[in-house]
């Protein structure tokens, strides 16, 4: 699920296209950034497909050894246990799974060798020979072998890693929050009839968390001059050119949060913004948009613009 800080994440990338972008048309990179949360879940849909497609070729493995030249009878009697795992038919059966299956139409048909990659790594770990002769066919013990293929195949074999990142582009930055989905998932499925199961949201609390984005994206776009202008004389002994872009947007973003936002403390929109500098700006942009937040913060205080409600929001 995608917390508050990747919102922001999200909100950071669609403001940093905005920002290079000639067409300055606020609604449609507010579509922007709800499609790159859809894309989001369709990576979610798209990782779940590719669990059952490698339950699918426990056939396709029986069939191509049944057909050897010379077969020996382990070849002509392959075990198709992985083929009925309760979480995986559970998974099929989920109404929700379902209808994301019709909207998406995840198909890793485009490069075949993937399912047969897994698989083969698969076939040869001692945790798959483990569960082909286990005798506990509880849902608990049918999920320990789909999270093994999961955790210590897919996202662990190179190939695998490579062909996703060439289909999705966003999945270096977004593997955490798909691999917590995942997780929510097998958390989630106890029962064996699909429909008694949920799939993992996008956010805990999406309505709040779209009006969130969507305003912290509108409004910074709609006040860019005046955040500007704030940040512009705090570094007027900076040369312009060694500012780094995202270091402005995301103190633009911090300063939406600071104004607009009554109910988000400002230490939490400051620590947020710096942490993100962090990760995504040069090694000291988080001690440089403290210093300049802290700056103009004072500033916007003193002026009666900062407003926030309810008690310990103000510092």
């Amino acid at each position: 699920m995608l917390n508050r800080r990747q919102l922001r994440v999200k909100v950071l990338q669609t403001l940093y296209a905005y920002h290079l972008s000639e067409n300055k048309v606020a609604k449609s990179f507010e579509k922007k950034l709800l499609d790159s949360i859809d894309d989001v879940f369709e990576m979610y849909i798209w990782l779940l497909a590719l669990l059952t497609e490698v339950s699918d070729y426990v056939l396709v493995d029986a069939e191509e050894r049944a057909n050897k030249y010379l077969p020996t009878e382990t070849d002509l009697n392959s075990n198709l246990k992985l083929n009925k795992n309760k979480f995986i038919t559970a998974l099929k059966e989920n109404p929700e799974f379902v209808i994301n299956l019709k909207k998406y139409n995840p198909s890793w048909n485009f490069d075949p060798e993937i399912v047969k990659t897994i698989f083969t790594e698969l076939k040869s770990s001692q945790q798959y020979a483990d569960y082909l002769v286990a005798e506990d066919v509880s849902m608990r013990a049918e999920k320990d072998i789909i999270k093994y293929i999961f955790k210590k195949v897919i996202l662990v074999v190179p190939s695998v890693e490579q062909a996703f990142e060439e289909k999705f582009i966003n999945w270096q930055v977004d593997r955490p929050v798909l691999e917590a989905m995942v997780a929510k998932t097998f958390s989630n499925f106890q029962s064996e009839q699909g429909k008694d199961n949920k799939l993992a949201q996008i956010s805990p609390e999406w309505t709040e968390d779209r009006e969130f984005i969507v305003t912290l994206l509108n409004k910074t776009i709609a006040f860019d001059e005046e955040y500007q202008k704030l940040i512009s004389d705090k570094t007027k002994n900076w040369e312009a050119e060694r500012i780094a872009i995202v270091d402005i947007l995301l103190m633009k973003l911090a300063l939406s949060e600071l104004i607009h936002f009554p109910a988000i403390p400002i230490k939490v929109s400051m620590n947020e913004y710096i942490e993100m500098a962090k990760e995504f700006s040069t090694p000291k942009s988080n001690l440089f948009i403290n210093g300049i937040l802290d700056k103009i913060l004072a500033e916007l205080k003193a002026a009666g613009k900062i407003r926030k409600t309810g008690r310990g929001l103000i510092e």
